[in-house]
């Protein structure tokens, strides 16, 4: 039976609201046209398999940066399992505007102490059991490549829950290109087998 043994995950480009200091979950914001640069280059560290199948997030900036790089052949399919987080009343806020006005439950989120949660935003169990969902349809898809475009979070889950590694803090930044690989022994891992210092930098590997 098919079933992938790569999976390529590209986190959306900058967008309108300039997701790069703001938090964005599920506002709709669209790309910017430093987002649309940002995805055409993303595509040429895309590896080049045919990408039956490109699964991507249903809000905008995603869907539009998954148009950009899918290939012609590629059938692109929204997954609302792909959508952010929601951040609540911290929505659209920078780190610096969170932290003036909810200075307590800023502390709290940097030092990850548990049972933080978003004020007024989606709970972390209900996010993490929606990712579950879509990373078990992706694992089950019948195709041996998968391309998936989503948002920040959401990649960093994918690969705790696929490869059972955290990506290095701030990573992955806007239109970059992270690869799980399953090596023979069906064991997924990030990145890929190569020499090349460039190309591993591309994959999250720097």
């Amino acid at each position: 039976m098919i079933s992938p043994n790569r999976i390529v995950l590209v986190r959306h480009g900058e967008t309108d609201g300039r997701s790069s200091t703001r938090y964005f979950g599920a506002t709709d914001v669209r790309l910017s046209d430093l987002g649309r640069a940002q995805m055409r280059q993303a595509a040429n560290r895309v590896p080049g398999d045919a990408f039956p199948l490109v699964l991507s997030s249903p809000l905008s900036r995603a869907w539009e940066s998954a148009q950009l790089i899918a290939p012609p052949s590629g059938e692109v399919r929204l997954l609302d399992e792909l959508r952010e987080i929601h951040f609540g009343e911290w929505e659209g806020l920078t780190a610096e505007e969170i932290q003036a006005r909810d200075p307590m439950r800023f502390e709290d989120w940097r030092a990850r102490r548990p049972g933080f949660e978003y004020p007024g935003g989606e709970r972390r169990a209900d996010f993490d059991a929606r990712i579950e969902r879509a990373v078990l349809g992706m694992l089950a898809s019948p195709v041996f490549s998968l391309l998936v475009v989503a948002h920040k979070g959401v990649i960093r889950t994918i690969v705790r829950r696929v490869a059972g590694e955290d990506l290095p803090e701030g990573l992955p930044e806007l239109g970059a290109v992270v690869q799980l690989t399953r090596d023979v022994n069906r064991r997924w891992f990030v990145g890929r087998r190569t020499s090349d210092p460039e190309e591993s930098c591309s994959l999250g590997r720097c």
